[in-house]
């Protein structure tokens, strides 16, 4: 499949299901086009459209290159069997402010990671602080705590430097897909379910 002569929306929209997928390459292609037309055309992609609750379905890692700059991993479609997702919740108070959620469960074993998140808008980024853990095991909450800055009460996003903290470059929204680079500079696609 060339990517030139694709589009790009339409190898995301496969590579979200779990049949007639795109080849790795194929998706990681597209997840650069993507990526720089939102830059190029400076697409502004609304908070609403990140809200919800969505399945990961493919991520990539990354390195550091000296002379390359960041260098995007193989990439890996999640199996069925793990069930890996990211939830965005606004704030009633703040159009800007919100609660991130992040759960992978494998069998009967789910952990989640719970904090605050901010979208101010500029490049597409949403930081987030994960400050809440809680494991369960067969729906049963095994344990529950604070964690990281959440020991400390709850951090400050508004002040805090988003250099510092976790965030995704959101770089695609469509009508069921969202993808994102990370800070690290992996690539990740999620899916509403």
């Amino acid at each position: 499949m060339d990517i030139i002569n694709s589009d790009f929306a339409t190898i995301l929209h496969q590579g979200a299901q779990f049949s007639n997928r795109p080849t790795i390459a194929e998706l990681k292609t597209a997840l650069q086009s993507a990526e720089i037309n939102t830059r190029q055309e400076k697409i502004a992609i609304p908070f609403d459209s990140l809200l919800g609750e969505w399945r990961l379905c493919f991520a990539t890692g990354a390195s550091k290159d000296k002379s390359k700059g960041v260098k995007i991993g193989r990439g890996y479609y999640l199996p069925k069997f793990i069930a890996a997702s990211i939830a965005f919740t606004k704030d009633l108070t703040s159009a800007m402010t919100g609660t991130a959620t992040n759960k992978l469960s494998i069998g009967n074993i789910q952990i989640q990671f719970t904090g605050p998140c901010r979208y101010p808008g500029k490049k597409n980024l949403l930081v987030f602080d994960f400050t809440q853990i809680q494991f369960k095991v067969f729906g049963k909450v095994i344990y529950e705590g604070k964690i990281r800055s959440g020991k400390n009460g709850e951090p400050n996003l508004e002040t805090s430097s988003i250099s510092k903290l976790p965030f995704f470059a959101f770089f695609w929204a469509g009508s069921n897909e969202i993808a994102a680079r990370g800070r690290t500079g992996g690539m990740a696609l999620w899916v509403k379910d």
